[in-house]
């Protein structure tokens, strides 16, 4: 007798999800010190409030440090695999936002519904699926703190039986800054962050730091990442492990903050594109630039734009990423220059 299928290791596929309905979620995952540093030593961040317990008191009025936003978002995606565990690609990520800046000791579960999904074309190998997922991430109080959408490229278990439905659409890196406006918190005291006045207007800048990516499992575990291509290399590409996207995520918007000392914290996403795979002990460089702002009290909301490369040995440089943040900045005492 035939060992019965086990879906935990051979599913979901893109013709096993229903359309509006929830997926039942991942174990929430408390953000504390441990979780916070791991991240840290990973990533290299120097986002001012998520490393200073006094400063992030002295501008957000709470007595318990300020989480990245970056570490909650990749939380959020991690968690959200339980609809990706057979993922062969992620298309795009849409309306990225983070409602609510999170602190250390907060729990977090995301739900995942997938919205519309079509066929792929046919390129004579068979038709995937791609699916829609909508996504969003409340703390223990119920109180929403992140929302995406996710385009997953999903294989099928059947080639003849995918009823496609809705629309799927585009990502838009255009986006209003306007619309992230509503994220900025409202009670923080951003004159208390002197690092220099806002870049202005017109501002690009290459990282000098390269940073090489080490430990890509550990941050697959640390946010509860199922996606197979992540942790089996015949599951990847090459024979070998894919990084995790949002290990390069961390790196480029650590690159960002060193780059822009004003950076506050993450208000969301525009877009982010993986243009090509990544893997363990790649050298990656990034290139920062301002695309647009609107001002807020005490500083602004800016539009980066963060394209990186890999640098591998004997090899010409690849494009891996092109990620489009949204960013508070803090004037400080040097003005509003943007």
């Amino acid at each position: 007798m035939s060992a019965p299928t086990c879906h935990a290791q051979t599913g979901p596929y893109g013709d096993d999800l229903g359309i509006g309905e929830v997926i039942a979620p991942a174990p929430a995952i408390t953000l504390d010190h441990g979780v916070a540093a791991y991240f840290q030593a990973l990533c290299g961040d120097p986002s001012p409030l998520s490393l200073s317990a006094a400063l992030s008191e002295a501008v957000t009025g709470s007595p318990v440090r300020l989480a990245n936003a970056g570490l909650v978002l990749q939380i959020a995606i991690g968690q959200s695999t339980v609809a990706t565990k057979i993922v062969i690609a992620n298309l795009f990520y849409r309306d990225v936002t983070v409602h609510r800046q999170v602190h250390l000791g907060d729990t977090l579960t995301t739900h995942v519904t997938p919205t519309a999904r079509a066929y792929t074309r046919d390129t004579g190998t068979g038709r995937r699926a791609k699916v829609l997922l909508s996504i969003e991430t409340r703390d223990q109080h119920g109180r929403l703190v992140a929302s995406l959408e996710r385009l997953a490229l999903l294989p099928l278990r059947s080639q003849d039986n995918l009823v496609e439905v809705g629309q799927i659409g585009a990502a838009t890196p255009s986006r209003s800054l306007d619309d992230f406006v509503a994220a900025v918190p409202t009670d923080w005291d951003l004159s208390q962050i002197d690092r220099g006045p806002l870049p202005a207007a017109g501002f690009a800048a290459a990282d000098p730091l390269r940073d090489s990516v080490s430990d890509a499992l550990g941050l697959v575990r640390l946010t509860q990442n199922l996606a197979a291509a992540h942790r089996d290399p015949a599951r990847g590409q090459q024979g070998r492990r894919l990084v995790y996207g949002g290990h390069v995520i961390a790196l480029a918007q650590a690159s960002l903050s060193r780059l822009v000392p004003a950076a506050v914290t993450i208000l969301g996403w525009r877009s982010c594109d993986h243009l090509s795979p990544t893997f363990e002990d790649d050298l990656l460089g990034f290139e920062v630039e301002l695309e647009d702002t609107v001002a807020v009290p005490g500083g602004a909301v800016a539009g980066m734009r963060v394209r990186g490369q890999t640098h591998r040995p004997g090899q010409d440089p690849v494009d891996v990423i092109d990620f489009r943040p949204v960013v508070l900045l803090a004037s400080g005492c040097g003005g509003l220059y943007v």
